[in-house]
């Protein structure tokens, strides 16, 4: 059935040649057919044209070389680009479009981090040992807590590299990104970042022992009591006004101990949730381009 909507010329030769690149068709590497050639093989205009390869360049599947060896060519992918990718689609799907909320992105990241941290405890090298000491902070000077977001995120984004596999970063580390820049200027308080940090020591301590269980057992309370402050902020940004009338301040959401009861994520439905056991938040978690276009 028909939307009545034209597909431009222009989205129609770069999907084409989209196409062609995810099945192998072009290579990375692979130079592009010039403007006029791909004008001559598809039947549009040289504005078409270049407006397609923009919309691939824009994409990371193609680069421009300029100079006599000059020309189009197809992009070797690697990690950064699914990263840039996801990064930007999952920022549009969670501020723009309506789709996925603080609390579905923090369910993500901990299904994503908890086994990466097992992984990270059993893969570790030496260096990224110690790359994990250097990104630890001073919790008893912590002046700006916005401040505090690059160190927090080194932190997450070493282990994610110490699991030994550069797609789990690729993939993880965006939804991090969007939640950085999401709460980068709220302030919370200085208990939450010494929480934070009284975390961070501690997986540490079970990444070096390399205690594959216990790591993923202290991932997984760190990003649980992440995630109640992260939605409390969020409530807070979107309700202003429940904020102002709340006795609950932000960022204590926890008896500052680590280990201390934490309130998982329950059903969407309203009302009273069950709160967890002691049994259910000591639980192991689990590891493992010829045809012609019109123009």
């Amino acid at each position: 059935m028909s939307t009545g909507l034209a597909v431009p010329a222009y989205q129609r030769l770069a999907d084409t040649l989209r196409d062609q690149i995810l099945s192998g068709q072009l290579k990375p590497d692979d130079q592009l057919p010039v403007e006029p050639e791909l004008c001559a093989l598809y039947g549009v205009s040289r504005g078409t044209a270049r407006e397609a390869l923009r919309v691939l360049s824009s994409q990371k599947l193609v680069r421009t070389v300029r100079g006599v060896a000059g020309g189009t060519f197809v992009n070797r992918p690697g990690p950064e680009h699914v990263h840039s990718m996801l990064k930007t689609a999952l920022a549009v799907m969670s501020t723009v479009g309506g789709v996925g909320t603080v609390d579905d992105l923090l369910e993500v990241r901990q299904m994503l981090e908890v086994p990466a941290a097992g992984m990270a405890a059993e893969r570790r090298t030496d260096e990224q040992l110690a790359d994990l000491r250097s990104s630890l902070f001073d919790p008893r000077h912590i002046d700006d807590g916005a401040a505090m977001f690059p160190t927090t995120k080194s932190f997450h984004v070493v282990v994610l590299e110490s699991a030994g596999n550069p797609m789990l970063n690729a993939v993880t580390a965006p939804i991090f990104m969007v939640l950085q820049e999401r709460f980068a200027r709220e302030n919370a308080r200085n208990t939450f970042w010494r929480q934070v940090d009284k975390d961070h020591r501690t997986i540490l301590s079970l990444i070096e022992a390399r205690d594959a269980d216990g790591a993923r057992r202290a991932q997984a309370e760190h990003l649980m009591r992440l995630r109640n402050t992260y939605v409390q902020i969020d409530r807070e940004a979107r309700h202003p006004e429940q904020a102002a009338s709340s006795p609950e301040p932000r960022g204590d959401t926890w008896s500052g101990e680590v280990g201390s009861p934490v309130k998982p994520r329950g059903p969407r439905e309203e009302g009273t949730k069950k709160a967890p056991s002691e049994d259910e938040l000591g639980e192991k978690v689990d590891p493992h381009l010829t045809h012609r276009i019109d123009s």
